[in-house]
């Protein structure tokens, strides 16, 4: 399935996602992540399932240039929630150098999205190492509190 056509079916299960989170229900390990757009500065939102790696949090993109990543490129940060509970948080994009464990230990802290990552062509397979060789292609973002962690505007 090409990139164009994956990302037309998920949009319809990220409103779902993102409608139930707006409603207090939190669901698995998802999170809704929202972040500036680039040109108009209003929060754009999307579903995400962090992973916790040796103590901190992070989230990886299945698309380099999806624009949620590219948006949390130009802000470098966002409102992560889960539920209704909101923080506000930095988001640093690792250099390609440093993904490969983050991206190894994906496939074990994320097993859902495993599906997703080969769907969308960014691993050929749920082998580890296919995902840590991934890590050219495929951003990940380390989360960090920022202060103001209750937002009052956006989502």
């Amino acid at each position: 399935m090409n990139n164009d056509r994956l990302r037309r079916r998920l949009k319809p299960l990220n409103r779902v996602i993102v409608t139930l989170q707006r409603m207090g229900v939190a669901v698995g390990t998802m999170r809704v992540l929202s972040v500036p757009g680039r040109r108009t500065g209003a929060l754009r939102t999307t579903p995400v399932s962090p992973l916790t790696v040796d103590g901190a949090m992070y989230v990886v993109g299945g698309f380099d240039d999806a624009d949620w990543v590219r948006n949390a490129r130009a802000a470098g940060w966002g409102v992560l929630a889960k539920g209704r509970r909101r923080r506000r948080v930095s988001l640093v994009e690792l250099p390609v150098s440093e993904r490969e464990p983050i991206l190894r230990a994906f496939p074990r802290e994320v097993p859902h999205g495993v599906r997703f990552m080969i769907t969308a062509g960014a691993v050929e397979s749920a082998d580890p190492e296919a995902f840590a060789a991934a890590a050219p292609h495929c951003p990940v973002f380390r989360i960090e509190p920022l202060s103001g962690a209750e937002p009052s505007a956006g989502g």
